[in-house]
């Protein structure tokens, strides 16, 4: 009353004195009713504690009773107060919907806070982007620059065969003071205007070239300083990484290098074309002189060369060089480092002729494989450029142990002939057409013999038989022909034959029995088989000859054309390249194998059963009874009893191989004691020794079971007569009966009938026209003395 506070209520005084009316203290446990975890807290309601009352209004309840009522749950006339209500009760009851304004007030902050993210993002990406490539990427020197661009060329196992450029290239460093003040603009006109005042790098061409990638095009937009960089990395890849470790470089290298420095780098490491890197060995190559002596239209035409120097050579694209060179001297006069006069007095320089460089090309037999290789990188669209500066890695198809076993056998079977006697030697996988061994000579800067065409002989001969079994109906093995000689067409000693089929008939090398086929069938056919089988020399007009080998073939084709019949008729594109790799293993280049069919697999295997006994007539077995499939070829000299070419070739079901013997001249060949070569001889010597070795540790393999097409060849061989039958004496016949099998006596008698024609033309032998001699219609007489025989 009067505003007096109400009394408080006593408080305990001293351990164990507690206010009168206060429960005992119980457990925790104890405390809560049945289904309440002593864990969970108890429920109060502050308002009626405040007021003395429970919720409803009631009386305070005591002890239990009291702690009871805390933890029930509330009847349906009880009234939350709205602080014990669930969240959020209270103020959707009084709460009111967002007018438009606040609305849209809410989605502008949503869109700054995205925007500000955004922004951060932009900003401060690129910046963490930066500073972790900075740290990462180490700065090259020229030197590195120069290696990295080298190619290397490596054996099918990984191991190294040839460095295309020399470990420093075909380079000439020499300081920035000596190369002149002209040279130095016309590459700065040519390449990048404001060297000496840009950052190096151009933010600008950057993102045009990043969008252009992003287009699917390519890039562009590089600065001196980076493409030196790019050199360095051996960055080529058009793609957004390399231009990122390209600009962090550029500005790295910026900082720890002074622009002279850079430039002298730059003009250091360029490539320009005919094995020329850095400025001095450009010079040489262009103009025989040295960097000092170069004039401004001299120096113009160089730098107008940097962006495709295997495209822009003069000696290679004149109108090209010109427009470039003229764009360079522009380039020089509107930066006023040429003047107008000197500019209307420019006249384009006469440069020096190309020569073919080493560059790095092995001088011994490898410098074949290398030069073959690069020739077929050309053919596959790799440019000199690509090759000079890209620092590609190259594998090839060549197995070093057979390689070196052809190099072996070919040095010991021309070791103490004839100084002027060559030789080639080609083997090929038939399962992949990957050439596993390549001896072109000794030589290597010189004549490559694998590739140079030589008259084939009667290694051709198969062809024919090829051409037969393509035939409707076909020309079987079986059929038999008369190999007698004929005037101006003589077989070989010993392949002389009054009969025999075309097996019989290609294991002596009867020249008279495929002369007279290919005129069946016919020249244009034997070409179109050999063409078939992968024979890629002219073989234009031919003639009945062309059985015998008077048509040009390399040992390379060769080789490939019998690995076609190894494989059943599956033609596979003969190569030496393997893989193309870039220094950061992205594959440019896979070699395809999966091959195409030319002939089917039945008409190879006859092929090959025309010529397994080739090998054994001829004594070139190979060892362990090994199944192999062979042809010599001799091809006679315009001189009595002379040669000029010899072959072997030959193949089992994973190896082909040919070879070649024979001189530059075209002229005979002999051994050391004067003895005529033939194929049978030293070439055969050089095949046997390889293929022993090269198949040493290989599985015995067969060729696919035999299915005859036509006729099927006799079992005997050739000139074989088969051995006479047992003849008994039959018992003599009881008197009165005629012996057993006479003819009846009597006028009921008749002569046996004729066997029936099993056929609806002519014999074989039989011309369709009887008046019609095959010797001198369409056909000139065959000469052996300017004709090969075989």
């Amino acid at each position: 009353m009067n505003g007096a506070h109400p009394p408080r209520p006593e408080r305990s005084r001293g351990s164990g004195v507690r206010r009168a009316g206060t429960p005992a203290t119980r457990s925790r446990r104890a405390a809560r009713p049945s289904g309440v975890a002593w864990w969970q807290p108890p429920r109060t309601h502050r308002g009626a504690a405040q007021k003395g009352r429970g919720p409803t209004g009631r009386s305070p309840r005591s002890g239990a009773e009291q702690d009871s009522a805390r933890h029930r749950v509330p009847d349906a006339t009880d009234v939350l107060p709205v602080v014990l209500a669930p969240a959020g009760t209270g103020r959707r009851r009084h709460s009111r919907p967002p007018t438009a304004a606040q609305r849209r007030a809410g989605r502008l902050r949503l869109l700054r806070r995205a925007l500000l993210g955004v922004a951060a993002t932009v900003v401060l990406g690129p910046l963490l982007a930066f500073a972790v490539g900075y740290l990462a990427f180490s700065v090259p020197n020229p030197d590195e620059a120069v290696n990295n661009q080298v190619a290397l060329v490596s054996y099918a196992d990984g191991s190294p065969l040839a460095r295309l450029v020399p470990e420093e290239g075909n380079r000439i460093k020499v300081p920035l003071e000596q190369v002149p003040l002209h040279v130095r603009h016309a590459v700065l006109a040519a390449e990048d205007r404001t060297f000496y005042s840009n950052p190096g790098f151009d933010l600008t061409g950057i993102l045009r070239a990043a969008w252009n990638q992003l287009r699917g095009g390519e890039g562009g937009g590089s600065t001196v300083t980076q493409q030196f960089v790019k050199k360095a990395l051996v960055g080529d890849e058009q793609t957004l990484w390399r231009k990122y470790k390209e600009v962090i470089l550029a500005v790295k290298i910026s900082q720890e290098r002074s622009k002279d420095e850079i430039l002298a780098d730059y003009l250091n490491t360029i490539y320009l074309g005919r094995g020329a890197y850095g400025v001095q060995a450009a010079a040489q190559a262009y103009f025989r002189k040295d960097v000092q002596e170069l004039t401004p239209t001299e120096g113009a035409l160089l730098a107008g060369l940097i962006q495709s120097p295997s495209r822009w050579d003069p000696a290679v694209s004149p109108e090209r060089a010109v427009e470039r060179w003229t764009f360079v001297l522009d380039g020089m006069l509107a930066q006023g480092w040429l003047t107008p006069a000197e500019r209307a007095g420019a006249q384009f320089p006469q440069t020096a002729a190309r020569r073919s460089l080493p560059g790095g090309v092995p001088t011994d037999s490898r410098g074949h494989i290398v030069t073959a290789v690069t020739a077929e990188l050309e053919e596959l669209g790799f440019t000199e450029q690509n090759i000079a500066q890209e620092g590609l890695r190259i594998t090839t198809t060549v197995d070093p142990r057979r390689q070196q076993l052809a190099v072996d056998a070919a040095h010991a079977a021309l070791e103490g002939q004839p100084v002027n006697l060559r030789s080639a030697m080609v083997a090929i996988d038939p399962a992949t057409g990957g050439v596993l061994a390549y001896y072109g000579g000794d030589n290597g800067l010189g004549l490559d013999y694998a590739q140079v065409r030589k008259l084939a002989g009667s290694t051709f001969k198969p062809f024919v038989v090829l051409a037969g079994l393509l035939e409707e109906p076909p020309v079987g093995l079986g059929e038999v022909f008369d190999g007698e000689e004929l005037p101006g067409l003589r077989n070989a000693a010993g392949a002389d034959c009054d009969e025999c089929d075309l097996k019989q008939a290609m294991t002596v090398s009867n020249n008279v029995v495929f002369h007279t086929l290919a005129r069946q069938v016919g020249p244009e056919a034997v070409a179109a088989a050999a063409r078939a089988a992968g024979i890629t020399a002219p073989l234009d007009d031919p003639t009945a000859g062309i059985a015998l080998g008077n048509k040009e073939v390399s040992a390379l084709e060769l080789a490939s054309a019998y690995a076609t019949i190894a494989a059943g008729g599956v033609w596979r594109q003969p190569h030496l390249v393997a893989s193309v790799v870039t220094t950061d293993d992205r594959v440019l280049y896979d070699a395809a194998t999966e091959g195409e069919r030319r002939f089917p697999e039945r008409v190879a295997r006859n092929v090959v059963e025309a010529m397994v006994d080739v090998a054994e007539h001829d004594d070139l077995t190979l060892p362990g009874g090994r199944p192999v499939a062979a042809k010599t070829g001799t091809v006679q000299s315009r001189f009595e009893g002379e040669n000029n070419d010899a072959w072997m070739s030959g193949f089992t079901p994973s190896l082909a191989s040919a070879v070649w013997m024979g001189t530059d001249m075209n002229s005979p060949i002999r051994t050391a004691r004067g003895t005529p070569i033939q194929g049978s001889s030293l070439p055969g010597d050089v095949w046997q020794e390889f293929m022993s070795e090269a198949l040493e540790d290989a599985p015995l393999e067969q060729f696919p079971p035999f299915r005859p097409i036509g006729e099927p060849p006799s079992p005997l061989g050739p000139n074989e007569e088969p051995e006479p039958e047992q003849v008994t004496t039959p018992p003599a016949p009881a008197p009165g009966f005629p012996p057993p099998g006479a003819p009846p006596e009597g006028p009921e008698a008749t002569p046996a009938p004729e066997p029936p024609f099993d056929g609806d033309g002519p014999g074989l032998f039989e011309d369709p026209d009887p008046d019609r001699d095959l010797d001198d219609e369409d056909e000139p007489e065959e000469d052996c003395s300017i004709t090969p025989c075989g």
